[in-house]
């Protein structure tokens, strides 16, 4: 089977579909390919992650229309308060030596408003962005896999498992780090696992969380406590690998109270619901983000560890970037697919994304230890940046995406 479309894109994660329903919006006609179908994807246990979205990036969904269907399932973050202690619990319960409070009052005047970001469960995103993409009648290939990929001067071709060749001006690779369009394009990656795991789980809290978001820099790594709707926490603490295995089978009575001993009783009784989740982290930048007829996308051009739950609001970035500059060169007829076209975006996104994968890399190695001398300059920076209302309005406006040259949808405008 042959089909000509406009952008072949392989990964139907958040990423893919957004830019999906992007260029769908404005005209052009993208096919999305992707080893599990939405329904697969919508499943509770399919991913336990909450993620911190961006104002910005929140901005952006909302010029595509799905406001209605994410607000009800969005929480507001409204402050977020940094410690570093040497003791689980005791930071949040008691005085910890140095924080950091980023308040989004402090922000209001410029951001109309909004809150530092929104809470918002990996389910509820997709099965907004599932129904949005079948209304508007993109078609969505799953199950079905990249089996490889070419690129000619004048289009790629993308042959699926069951053997369907796909052909358009371009390909995008957004099925993740293991991306075949990336490999087919000759694009290396750099990279490394740090010693950790991720272990998330969503608890129900006895007292209010008041929209506050806790991130608490431990010597084992950094325990995070993000609100959600409905007076619930999304937890993520790091473990070492066989740590983090233990714990995800452990028996309920040993999972709490290991729960428990991390938390401390500052917002009273907690109570687990649902299963427990372990994710490997790791590093993955690709040596490019463009080549001819291919450009990679989320996790497939960059993954970061979640210190500070970037990851996806980078490829929220992207996908907003790249949209923009296809939607513009389509309508200057100028071939989507050509090299000129691609270098637009891959030049926008080099520098924010380098700069930002490199400072998650160096929050990793500066927090993660209980180094004397390390937990003395961390401690000073931390106090000297929560003195100085510009350096913290700068930052809270960074983490929110609303600092550089923005694409139009992360201004709230449509393409």
């Amino acid at each position: 089977m042959s089909q000509d479309v406009d952008v072949i894109i392989a990964g139907a994660g958040v990423a893919g579909a957004t830019l999906a329903l992007s260029l769908s919006r404005a005209g052009l006609t993208p096919v999305l390919v992707d080893p599990m179908p939405f329904d697969v994807q919508l499943a509770p246990t399919f991913d336990g992650r909450a993620w911190a979205i961006a104002y910005a990036a929140f901005r952006q969904w909302k010029a595509l229309g799905l406001a209605p269907a994410l607000e009800p399932h969005a929480q507001r973050i409204e402050q977020i308060l940094v410690t570093d202690n040497t003791t689980p619990g005791a930071a949040a319960g008691g005085s910890p030596p140095f924080f950091l409070r980023f308040d989004s009052d402090e922000i209001a005047d410029r951001s109309d408003g909004e809150p530092l970001g929104y809470l918002l469960e990996n389910r509820h995103v997709r099965a907004a962005l599932a129904a949005a993409i079948a209304e508007a009648g993109i078609e969505v290939l799953a199950p079905a896999r990249v089996a490889k990929a070419a690129f000619t001067p004048r289009e790629a071709q993308v042959t699926l498992e069951d053997g369907r060749v796909l052909r358009a001006p371009l390909a995008v690779g957004a099925e993740g780090r293991g991306s075949v369009i990336r490999q087919a394009a000759g694009i290396g990656a750099i990279g490394w696992d740090y010693p950790q795991v991720g272990v998330v789980a969503t608890v129900r809290l006895d007292q209010s969380h008041q929209g506050v978001a806790y991130e608490h820099f431990l010597p084992d790594g950094p325990f995070a406590i993000l609100p959600l709707t409905d007076n619930r926490a999304s937890l993520v603490w790091t473990e070492s690998p066989a740590n983090g295995a233990a714990l995800k089978t452990a028996r309920p009575q040993i999972f709490q109270a290991h729960l428990e001993r991390r938390f401390g009783d500052f917002l009273g009784e907690i109570r687990v619901e649902g299963p427990i989740f372990t994710y490997p982290l790791s590093l993955q930048l690709a040596e490019r983000f463009v080549a001819p007829r291919a450009a990679l996308l989320g996790d497939a051009a960059h993954g970061v560890h979640p210190i500070a739950g970037q990851g996806l609001n980078l490829g929220l970035k992207g996908a907003a970037a790249l949209a923009e500059v296809l939607v513009d060169a389509l309508r200057v007829g100028e071939d989507i697919g050509s090299e000129v076209v691609l270098e637009r975006y891959a030049a926008w996104r080099r520098f924010d994304t380098v700069t930002l994968s490199a400072g998650m890399d160096l929050f990793v190695r500066l927090f993660s230890n209980d180094h004397p001398l390390l937990r003395t300059v961390r401690g000073i920076g931390m106090a000297a940046v929560n003195r100085i209302g510009p350096a913290r309005r700068f930052f809270m406006q960074e983490a929110g995406g609303a600092v550089g040259d923005l694409p139009r949808l992360l201004r709230g405008e449509a393409l």
